[in-house]
C-alpha cells in the first residue's frame, strides 16, 4: 500500500475554506512514499467515537468545527512524524506491518496525554473521506493510528472497563467465557493461542456487567444508534457476565432497579409470545434488532406520514398509557425486559409453556446479536 504524505495532510484541511490559511499547517512536499503494509486493525474498543458531522459543512456546529480543525492539525503532525521515522528505517516486506504499528505506538505514546478533544473526531472524518474516495491505503493507515490511540486510552481505564474492551474484541463465545473466568479469578499473565504472553486484569463480574449496561443505556437513550455492531457486542458482554454470576438470572446483583417495564419492549414481547416459535418469529426478532419495524430509529416524519411505530403506541396496539409515543425497541432494553418477565415467572413457580417460550426468545435474540456483532 502506498500513501503520499501530501494526500494525508490534505485530509486535515479539506472542506474548511473559511479558516485563514496562515492558521493551517503547511503541506510538506512529499519526499518519498510511505509504504504501509499494516495488518487490518483490530475491532475498536467500546470508547465511543464522535458521531458523524454529516456531509453539509454549513450545518456543522462551530465548536465542533474548531475542535475538528485542531484535531486535524494533530493528526497531520502525527503522520509527518511517522513518515520521518519510517524514512530512517530499513525494512523488508515481512517486517513492514510490525514496523508501522511500532512507529505508531512510539509516536502516539508520547502524545496521548496532550491530544486535543477533536483528535478522534478528525480521524473518523478522515477515515470517512478515505472510504468515499475508495483509498484503502490511506484508510488502513488512519485506522492503525486510531486503534493505537484507543489502546493507549484503554490502558488508563479501570480494570473492569479494560475487560469490557477485551470482551468486545473476542469473537468466540468459548473464549469470552474463558476470559471471564480468568478475570473473575484475579487475572494474571497467560499465553494466548499464538504462544504470546498477555496481561489480563482482575475484575468483579458485577462491575463488568454494570459497566456494559451503563454504556448500553447511554447508546440506547439516543434517537439514533450509529453503531449497532458495537451495541450488539455490549449486550452480549452484559448478558454473559450476568449469567456467569452465582445466582444466574435470579441473582439479586442483576436487579438494576427496573420497576416499570418499557412500553415499546413490552408491546413487542406481547406480539412474540402470541406466536409459535419458528423461522417467522426469528425473522421478526432479527428485523427489530437490526433497526427495522418497531426497532427503527426515531427520525422526524414528514407531514402527513404515519409510520408503523406511530400506530403501535400501546400494549397490544391499544393507546399509550403515558400519552407519549414510545421509544424504539432497543436490543439491550428488550433482553432486560425478557429477563425481568422470565425472573417473575420463575419466582412465582408458574413456569411452563410461557417460560419455555420466553427462554426461546431470549436465546434466539442472543444468537441473532452474536451474528450481528461479529
Amino acid at each position: 500500500m502506498f500513501l503520499s504524505l501530501d494526500l494525508s495532510l490534505a485530509c486535515a484541511v479539506v472542506a474548511f475554506p473559511w479558516r485563514p490559511s496562515s492558521q493551517l499547517i503547511s503541506r510538506v512536499p512529499s519526499r518519498c512514499n510511505l509504504t504501509c503494509h499494516a495488518a487490518a486493525p483490530k475491532v475498536p474498543l467500546p470508547i465511543a467515537s464522535p458521531a458523524s458531522l454529516g456531509d453539509d459543512p454549513s450545518k456543522w456546529d462551530p465548536a465542533e468545527c474548531d475542535a475538528l480543525l485542531r484535531g486535524g492539525e494533530q493528526v497531520a503532525s502525527v503522520l509527518q512524524e511517522m513518515l520521518t521515522l519510517m524514512e530512517d528505517m530499513e525494512m523488508d516486506g515481512a517486517f513492514e506491518p510490525v514496523a508501522v504499528e511500532l512507529v505508531a505506538q512510539g509516536v502516539i505514546g508520547k502524545r496521548v496525554d496532550e491530544m486535543e478533544s477533536g483528535f478522534l473526531m478528525a480521524l473518523d472524518y478522515m477515515i470517512q473521506l478515505a472510504q468515499k474516495d475508495a483509498d484503502d491505503e490511506r484508510k488502513s493507515l488512519l485506522e492503525v493510528i486510531k486503534q493505537t490511540v484507543l489502546d493507549h486510552l484503554t490502558k488508563k481505564c479501570p480494570p473492569h472497563v479494560q475487560v469490557v474492551g477485551l470482551l468486545c474484541q473476542t469473537e468466540k463465545k468459548e473464549s469470552r467465557h474463558e476470559l471471564l473466568r480468568r478475570v473473575a479469578a484475579g487475572g494474571g499473565v497467560f499465553k494466548n493461542d499464538k504462544g504470546l504472553k498477555c496481561q489480563i486484569p482482575g475484575a468483579n463480574l458485577s462491575d463488568i456487567a454494570n459497566q456494559a449496561d451503563d454504556l448500553l443505556e447511554s447508546m440506547e437513550s439516543r434517537d439514533t444508534i450509529p453503531d449497532r455492531k458495537l451495541l450488539a457486542r455490549l449486550v452480549i458482554v452484559r448478558e454473559e457476565a450476568r449469567n456467569m454470576m452465582g445466582g444466574g438470572l435470579l441473582d439479586e446483583r442483576n436487579d438494576r432497579g427496573l420497576s416499570t417495564l418499557p412500553e415499546a419492549e413490552v408491546n413487542f414481547l406481547s406480539k412474540l409470545v402470541a406466536l409459535k416459535p419458528g423461522k417467522a418469529l426469528e425473522r421478526m426478532i432479527k428485523d427489530v434488532m437490526n433497526g427495522k419495524g418497531e426497532g427503527a430509529d426515531n427520525i422526524e416524519p414528514s407531514a402527513g406520514s404515519h409510520s408503523e411505530q406511530e400506530r403501535l403506541t400501546g400494549v397490544l396496539g391499544r393507546g399509550s398509557v403515558s400519552g407519549h409515543k414510545p421509544r424504539p425497541v432497543r436490543p439491550g432494553m428488550f433482553l432486560e425486559t425478557v429477563s425481568k418477565v422470565l425472573g417473575g415467572v420463575y419466582a412465582s413457580n408458574t413456569s411452563g409453556i410461557t417460560a419455555q417460550h420466553l427462554e426461546w426468545v431470549h436465546q434466539t435474540t442472543l444468537k441473532i446479536l452474536q451474528e450481528m456483532a461479529f
